[in-house]
């Protein structure tokens, strides 16, 4: 024997912990890719076929299985949600729940699937009640989405754990992609498939069996758009919707539908809303009209009111009975969500699971061929429930012709059936269906009963066997059947008529909301510390201090305006801001901060506020001496953040702000060192935005004040004094120098406060 022992096998490696060499962005990219296809081929495509995702799949399967047909008592949706995710779905209860939920939604799903108990929402977009309080049971349509299940109609594959069997497809004839419609987002990829008509769908799908070379135009004639489940309306034209369809991908309009009712009053009347546009929340559309009235965005509309029980009723009213009901809508549509866009991505997984965004013809295409498919496997699994039966009836039928035989043997044999099987040639089948027959059931071996139920079996046999073969005639079988279906879903049912109307508009166009103000009279008053408020009518200015301030606070501001117009606030860091004169608070109490109007920066202090004149000009200066002429119409900001007009450098400070008069042709300018000069306006240019040219030229200090007046009339400033005079200077040959001089003294009686007011 040899002293040499040999060393025992090493054991394998768990393939787990072996440590793999490879690059890194070739591993990531590996497993990023099988994590992308697993989202799309099994989480968030539909597939075409069924129009089911894997997890509505499942949960339809667990509740047949738990028989929760129509025609059976509710069960509690915990007991489902178990089953789901015991059995089929290994993901969070609360996801799958999510997705029961949706298919018991009325205003989620076209046709539901799940007929659902208890709490499942609402359409204000309140969450359903927890599982444990809800029930469900499916419903009549998601029957006909199942049905043919075990007559061999699609493939079964292996649970999760292997344990179980699930289908992979739903066999029934219902058209659920199209019907109910679906949405997901996937890696890379995503689906957005509106709900449609059944009847229609019907409909389409009979055109492509008759004529399988159907022109796109031909389906749309039937095919008129999305039938939504909360109706509304969809405004596109048609050509825009057939454009969508043809390639899988588009966007639609869907807008509330509304009507003018009359209310109290005379001639007084309200808008009512009762569909609103699809997966548009009802608590959080009210919300935000809401806020547009409280923001005084739309001054038309004053009240918003929700009505509403089990139907939808949104009550709208109007300011006054002379506002048009058609400009009050236009402008909500255009400001809320009573009008939306649904975008069309037909992105489906085809009989292959691979995902593909299909035209409208494609999908009913392949849907017709799924449907064959499921008709020929139906057909052959029929067969072959026949071809057993005719099996068993005919050894009935010799055991019948031969009973006193057969009876004789099986008493006087301990093992009778080889003796049946070559006595009478029976197969083992037979043999064994006649031994396992009870007493009782030989009355009913009567010859004609037997031979007329062969004769029955056969014939079916050759139909379903014609039907095999024959193309055409499996056409006209899906034909019938669909047909059939259809009566459960025609124009006349309450399930099957069209809920979303189609009635084309044009875009809502832009509306100047200022023509809905009402025009009145309003005083500005604008406080040394920045509140802001406007009083009703045209008050007496000449005494400012009048007006209600904070203690320690006075009058900075204060002009008269009307409702319907904008105001202009200019601050020292060159930002210039637009209010609305009908958006300030009243003058009972001390106004409105404007900083609450308007984003004002830190530091910046207005010093100028003025009706916004769109055809007026203004002179900008800064306190380095740079100025140019603006527009109004080019300052006025749309913005609460303003808009950015002066573009100041180091210290500088915007200081002089004031309005060219329309006939004016000089400017004076005066600086701190009391210099001034006079220049044409021809030498100011004009600008939207930025730093302007110098208009004098100084040694220390900078500019204290710049107006624009009409050379011929003269230079005036005010007196001191409380007399309020003014004085003025026509001959100015002295000061008359090119832009950016130094200057010379002013003429004697100039204010030594170096302002022209």
């Amino acid at each position: 024997m040899s002293d040499v022992t040999e060393a025992p096998p090493e054991e394998p490696e768990d393939e787990f912990d072996a440590i793999v060499e490879a690059p890194f962005d070739a591993a990531l990219s590996e497993r990023y890719l099988i994590y992308a296809m697993s989202t799309i081929t099994a989480r968030s495509l539909p597939d075409l076929r069924d129009g089911l995702k894997p997890v509505h799949r499942r949960l339809l399967w667990a509740m047949r299985l738990l028989k929760l047909d129509p025609s059976q008592g509710y069960k509690k949706c915990a007991r489902v949600v178990g089953d789901v995710i015991g059995k089929y779905h290994p993901h969070g209860d609360q996801s799958v729940y999510d997705a029961m939920v949706r298919l018991a939604q009325t205003f989620s799903l076209r046709y539901p699937l799940v007929d659902g108990q208890g709490n499942f929402g609402n359409i204000d977009g309140d969450n359903a009640a927890a599982y444990r309080y809800t029930e469900a049971r499916l419903t009549r349509t998601a029957i006909e989405l199942m049905h043919g299940l075990d007559e061999g109609t699609v493939d079964f594959k292996p649970t999760y754990n292997g344990e179980d069997e699930e289908p992979e497809v739903m066999p029934g004839l219902f058209p659920n992609l199209l019907a109910n419609g679906a949405s997901g987002i996937a890696v890379g990829m995503a689906t957005s498939i509106p709900s449609h008509n059944v009847h229609e769908i019907i409909d389409a799908v009979t055109l492509l069996i008759e004529n399988p070379k159907a022109e796109h135009a031909e389906i749309m004639e039937i095919i008129k758009g999305p039938d939504l489940a909360t109706g509304g309306t969809l405004v596109d034209p048609k050509s825009v919707i057939d454009a969508a369809y043809e390639s899988g991908r588009g966007a639609m309009r869907v807008r509330c539908k509304w009507e003018k009712e009359d209310a109290e009053g005379r001639g007084a009347w309200q808008i009512v809303v009762t569909e609103i546009p699809y997966q548009v929340q009802k608590g959080k559309l009210i919300e935000q009209i809401a806020q547009i009235i409280a923001d005084k965005k739309l001054p038309i509309l004053t009240d918003i009111r929700d009505e509403s029980d089990e139907e939808v009723r949104i009550v709208l009213e109007p300011k006054s009975r002379t506002v048009d009901p058609e400009d009050l809508m236009n402008a909500l549509f255009r400001m809320s969500d009573l009008e939306n866009r649904f975008s069309l991505n037909m992105n489906v997984l085809d009989k292959d699971r691979v995902p593909k965004v299909m035209g409208i013809s494609e999908v009913l295409k392949q849907w017709i061929v799924h449907q064959i498919e499921v008709l020929v496997r139906r057909s052959q699994h029929r067969l072959e429930k026949i071809d057993a039966r005719l099996e068993l009836l005919e050894g009935y039928i010799i055991a019948y012709l031969n009973l006193d035989r057969v009876i004789e043997i099986i008493r006087n044999h301990d093992e009778p059936k080889p003796m049946l099987m070559d006595e009478f040639n029976l197969t083992d089948r037979q043999a064994e269906a006649i031994l396992n027959m009870r007493l009782r059931s030989l009355r009913k071996l009567e010859e004609m009963e037997l031979r007329n139920e062969r004769d029955k079996l056969l014939e079916e046999r050759d139909g379903l066997e014609k039907l095999i073969d024959s193309p055409a005639r499996q056409k006209t079988r899906l034909k019938k059947d669909l047909a059939e279906l259809r009566k459960l879903y025609a124009e006349d049912t309450e399930l099957g008529k069209r809920r979303t109307m189609l009635i084309e508009a044009a875009p809502a166009r832009e509306i100047s909301l200022e023509a809905f103000i009402e025009k009145e009279p309003v005083t500005v008053i604008m406080s040394q510390r920045g509140w802001i408020k406007a009083m009703k009518g045209h008050a007496d200015l000449s005494q400012p201090d009048s007006f209600k301030f904070k203690e320690g606070d006075g009058p900075k501001f204060s002009f008269h305006a009307q409702t319907t117009d904008k105001l202009l606030m200019c601050c020292d860091n060159g930002r210039f801001y637009t209010i609305g004169a009908d958006k300030l608070p009243g003058a009972r109490g001390f106004g409105e901060p404007v900083g609450s109007m308007v984003d004002l920066e830190p530091g910046a202090e207005p010093i100028a506020l003025m009706v916004a004149d769109m055809k007026a000009k203004l002179l900008l200066a800064s306190t380095w001496g740079r100025g140019f002429v603006a527009n109004i119409s080019d300052v006025v900001a749309e913005t609460k953040k303003g808009r950015q007009v002066a573009n100041l450098k180091g210290d500088a400070r915007l200081l002089v702000v004031r309005p060219v008069p329309e006939n004016a042709d000089h400017v004076a300018a005066i600086g701190e060192n009391r210099k001034l000069v006079v220049f044409s306006l021809s030498e100011m240019p004009e600008m939207a935005r930025g730093q302007g040219v110098m208009l004098q030229r100084y040694k220390d200090g900078g500019l204290s004040d710049a107006i624009v007046f009409r050379l011929e009339e003269g230079l005036s400033w005010t007196m001191g004094g409380e007399t309020g005079r003014t004085r003025t200077e026509n001959d100015l040959t002295m000061w008359r120098v090119a832009r950016g001089a130094a200057g010379r003294l002013p003429p004697t009686g100039f204010p030594k406060s170096g302002k022209f007011d």
